[in-house]
């Protein structure tokens, strides 16, 4: 009886302290409210799952119809709905996954096996779904070439619906490229893609969305990979500053970002272990505690390289309190696409 008493005075202490904790976040932060807090602090912690990862499936319609002609399928609407079908139904896919991010198509369409919406089929094996809701790439003048995302005007409306359609979480992109031969990327555009992003995440976390913020340094140029952690350091700590300065609950939000890498023509080869203390040396320098993940970009690498480099990354992790692992989309995907020729 005692140590049932005792159980149950600290699972009474715990609860209190928890609500504090809430109440202390929602006088911070009082556009979001107590469940909602509660919502997207446990989205977070899925996204976060140990051995399991995200999937991106966000492909527009162009770029994924590049992708079937390559493999001799037709790019319908028919045929992205039962391409994504395949992925999202194949046995045992829910002990891998823990997300899918989908393209606003994909977020409304039906699976023909049960009838229902993507979204739901995706929760009821444990798959946190998700949405991109950012639009297209646009050039900031005057920085030689720099970049910017375009999407925010109508996000609030666009959000309110996706969450209303079954998504838990969004994906905003932010493209930066190194090239010192033209001073990029300029202190403009990294100031305009962190704000952007920041403002991104607060209006999403307003509206119930779980916020991915994805700044993505360019694997293209010949920098090294010293340059690839100085820049990547300046993008960093501006996105994380922005965010905070903006009000966004950085327990509600989840980081997607490139490895840190060297530019894919750099002259000079480095190894894994040497990837992965620059990507650890940059998220010691910046990466806030609170946020419970990283989700790095595989695109651009082979499944050798990723898995070398990811592995070598955990290693380094040590104590630091971050799940860190891959977002996987072409490579997870190319299985599907060979089989789709051979069919």
């Amino acid at each position: 009886e005692q140590r049932a008493s005792k159980r149950l005075r600290k699972e009474s202490n715990g609860e209190d302290e928890a609500d504090k904790r809430l109440a202390l976040i929602t006088t911070i932060h009082p556009h979001l409210t107590i469940d909602l807090v509660h919502e997207l602090t446990e989205t977070a912690k899925k996204l976060a799952a140990s051995g399991k990862g995200i999937t991106a499936c966000d492909e527009s319609a162009a770029t994924i119809g590049k992708r079937f002609e390559a493999v001799g399928v037709e790019n319908t609407e028919e045929n992205r709905r039962s391409y994504r079908q395949m992925l999202f139904e194949t046995e045992g896919v829910e002990n891998h996954l823990c997300g899918a991010i989908l393209d606003p198509e994909t977020l409304y369409q039906k699976s023909s096996s049960s009838g229902k919406v993507f979204p739901q089929v995706l929760q009821e094996r444990g798959i946190v779904p998700g949405v991109k809701p950012h639009l297209k790439v646009a050039t900031i003048p005057g920085t030689n070439g720099d970049t910017f995302m375009q999407g925010l005007d109508s996000l609030a409306v666009r959000a309110r619906e996706y969450y209303k359609a079954g998504a838990k979480f969004a994906k905003w992109r932010s493209p930066v490229s190194i090239e010192s031969s033209t001073g990029r990327p300029t202190d403009l555009a990294i100031r305009a893609n962190m704000h952007d992003l920041a403002r991104y995440a607060l209006i999403c976390q307003s509206e119930g969305l779980m916020p991915i913020v994805e700044p993505d340094v360019s694997l293209s140029g010949v920098h090294t990979l010293e340059e690839a952690v100085a820049v990547n350091v300046c993008v960093q700590s501006e996105l994380f500053k922005a965010m905070i300065d903006h009000g966004v609950y950085m327990g509600g939000t989840t980081l997607k970002s490139n490895i840190v890498n060297p530019g894919r023509d750099c002259p000079r080869s480095y190894s894994a272990d040497e990837i992965a203390t620059a990507n650890m040396f940059v998220f010691e320098q910046c990466f806030p505690t609170s946020m419970k993940g990283a989700n790095f970009l595989s695109g651009g690498q082979t499944l050798e390289e990723v898995s070398a480099r990811l592995s070598a990354i955990n290693k380094q992790k040590g104590a630091n309190p971050w799940n860190l692992r891959y977002v996987l989309s072409v490579l997870f995907q190319a299985g599907s696409g060979l089989l789709c020729s051979t069919v």
